[in-house]
């Protein structure tokens, strides 16, 4: 900030520290926000790692399944239409920190046959089977996954804030209150010395 900008008045002096203690409170809450949100989305980051790997395997097993079933049945295209649509599952939010995560709410069930038992074998319960489970992990993976993408743009959405906190906005207050704070104190030495010429002017008079 110029200092042709600056009125240096002690209401200004005043309005001036009261942004800067509002500048560095909402830095250390960004900042404080911001290591919440980290510590979350790592929790979650590790997760997924996990998950990633089980979920390749649960896929890979669910298809191989599936090839074995087409090649002992031909074709299950008809078998699988008689599996049903599976509409249980629900979608709410928590706040961490006001950033709005997923949580997805499933009743695990009893996993039953829906297709008749002519024209299938066991490999067609195997591929049944294994998509299922294919299914809920997919819905664990896609909660956390959408989770750690939140956070992270909250995150990088935090730390240019504080950013901005930090390197612009309280550097700025902070000169702004350094300006009128010399500013008045030079100007009190002047009124002072002006005063002590004033009072040596009158003893002088007095004094002829």
């Amino acid at each position: 900030m110029e200092s042709k900008q600056i009125f240096a008045t002690k209401g200004n002096l005043l309005q001036a520290k009261k942004s800067l203690a509002l500048a560095r409170t909402g830095f250390d809450l960004m900042d404080r926000k911001r290591n919440i949100l980290i510590r979350e989305m790592m929790l979650l980051v590790d997760k997924v790692k996990l998950m990633r790997s089980e979920i390749t395997d649960a896929y890979a097993l669910a298809y191989y399944y599936l090839q074995q079933a087409n090649i002992s049945t031909g074709v299950i295209s008809n078998i699988a239409s008689q599996v049903k649509v599976d509409n249980t599952v629900r979608l709410t939010y928590r706040s961490v920190m006001g950033v709005e995560v997923p949580t997805v709410i499933y009743e695990k069930q009893e996993v039953k046959i829906e297709y008749g038992l002519e024209g299938t074998n066991s490999r067609v319960d195997e591929a049944f089977l294994q998509f299922q489970k294919v299914k809920e992990l997919t819905m664990v993976l896609a909660e956390v996954d959408n989770s750690v993408y939140r956070l992270a743009n909250a995150i990088r959405k935090t730390q240019k804030r504080a950013n901005a906190l930090k390197n612009i906005v309280i550097p700025n207050f902070e000169y702004t209150v350094k300006f009128i704070t010399d500013a008045l104190e030079e100007k009190e030495r002047e009124d002072f010395s002006r005063l002590k010429v004033i009072k040596a002017s009158k003893q002088q008079q007095k004094a002829r």
